[in-house]
């Protein structure tokens, strides 16, 4: 899907490390277990779209920056005026 290479895992955990946050304290700021956000980061398994949404507002980041990937304006447009 849009996870290829496990960019989207990379990303997530850098995320989380400069915010100084263990994969447990981030689950449970998400309400997710801890082993949950482990399978995203090992690339495992992959957030559902309503996830990723409050995982890019949890880290004010934007989808271009949460997924690394390049020509997503619109998309991230049209999901940042739905908040």
């Amino acid at each position: 899907m849009f996870m290829e290479n496990n960019t989207f895992g990379k990303r997530l955990k850098e995320l989380r490390i400069a915010k100084g946050l263990s994969q447990q304290k981030l689950g449970e700021l998400l309400g997710f277990c801890n082993q949950t956000i482990s399978f995203w980061e090992s690339g495992s398994r992959e957030p559902d779209l309503d996830t990723l949404v409050a995982i890019s507002h949890f880290f004010d980041v934007s989808f271009e920056e949460l997924l690394e990937v390049e020509g997503m304006t619109s998309i991230s447009a049209s999901v940042n005026t739905e908040k």
